[in-house]
């Protein structure tokens, strides 16, 4: 038996249980995991609510991300063996592979033996927030040394690993954050300028900053009717990679703006590298040197103990923190 979370209905953060259940055998490609750590994404609270890409089937479990021992592996897993330390790469299968578990079962093509130098809540908060944004800016975008990128929202895990990448690649970073309290702890963590303004007056500021060498790339999670604005900051021939729709609107595609300067909007998400094996691996090796090198490092915005899940739920809805929230095991 095996402490898991999991619930029997759609709601608030009380609706998770911490129950005992049977876990499956273990498949011959699979690997058994003592779970030290848990990081929390935003996905997990749109199951829970009911508005993620799949409905729960009761009773639901749910996890992306993880990091403990290797307990055990299945016949054919070659390179990993119990007592190793590693962290999972999420899977696009919450519903079959879920982490939110004292022990759980994972696939070993999403098992990493992670660097020594990360703490557990660091090696179970690494792997979405930068392979999104490894995703994003180096495969997609090709940011080098020189360019301007935006990052809106940067206060989030993934805001912040842009950052941090964006700086690897020598980019300069304007990020964005609603209120004035972050502004120094996004400057401490890398952004060369935080700006706070909205609307038209974002555009004076960021021209401002910039000068007659606009952003080239922009990485925006909020979408709605703010991209037009965030079309007008962009530098001709510069693309706006949209990675998610936090404001819930419609967003309108600024044909008066994209066309006479020849914009890409585009669309990126998590399992175009994921879903990928050539560019998994690449960006894997890409992630474990800088993670080595400690040129990227994961911020933990609040940690919770598994017990605390239904606190560590609320905290991620209120929208307060800055970096990662995890639980540990």
């Amino acid at each position: 038996m095996a402490r898991v979370i999991q619930f029997d209905r759609v709601g608030e953060p009380d609706v998770l249980k911490i129950v005992d259940v049977a876990l499956p055998a273990l498949a011959a490609d699979e690997i058994s995991i003592k779970v030290k750590a848990i990081g929390l994404n935003r996905a997990e609270a749109l199951l829970r609510r009911g508005k993620y890409a799949f409905p729960p089937v009761f009773p639901q479990r749910m996890g992306y991300e993880a990091a403990g021992i290797i307990e055990a592996v299945g016949a054919q897993v070659q390179g990993l063996i119990p007592g190793d330390a590693v962290s999972v790469i999420p899977s696009l299968a919450m519903d079959r592979w879920p982490t939110y578990g004292e022990t759980i079962h994972y696939p070993a093509r999403y098992v990493v033996k992670h660097p020594e130098n990360l703490s557990w809540e660091q090696a179970a908060s690494a792997w979405m927030q930068y392979i999104t944004a490894y995703g994003a800016l180096v495969d997609v975008a090709e940011v080098t040394s020189g360019d301007y990128v935006m990052v809106t929202a940067a206060s989030s895990s993934v805001g912040i690993a842009a950052i941090q990448i964006a700086n690897m690649l020598g980019a300069r970073v304007i990020a964005t954050s609603r209120t004035e309290s972050k502004r120094q702890a996004l400057l401490d963590i890398g952004a060369s300028w935080v700006v706070t303004s909205q609307g038209e007056k974002s555009v004076a500021e960021v021209k401002e900053i910039t000068g007659d060498r606009p952003p080239r790339v922009i990485f925006d999670c909020i979408g709605g009717e703010g991209v037009p604005t965030l079309c007008e900051i962009l530098a001709p021939g510069g693309t706006l990679i949209e990675y998610g729709n936090l404001s819930g609107e419609n967003t309108p595609f600024p044909a008066s703006l994209a066309i006479p300067k020849g914009l890409t909007i585009r669309g990126f998400a998590y399992s175009e590298i994921v879903g990928n094996a050539a560019r998994l691996a690449n960006a894997k090796t890409f992630i474990l040197a800088a993670l080595s090198r400690g040129e990227l490092k994961p911020v933990i915005a609040k940690s919770f103990v598994f017990d605390q899940i239904v606190a560590a739920h609320q905290y991620l809805e209120a929208n307060a923190q800055l970096g990662k929230i995890v639980v540990t095991v």
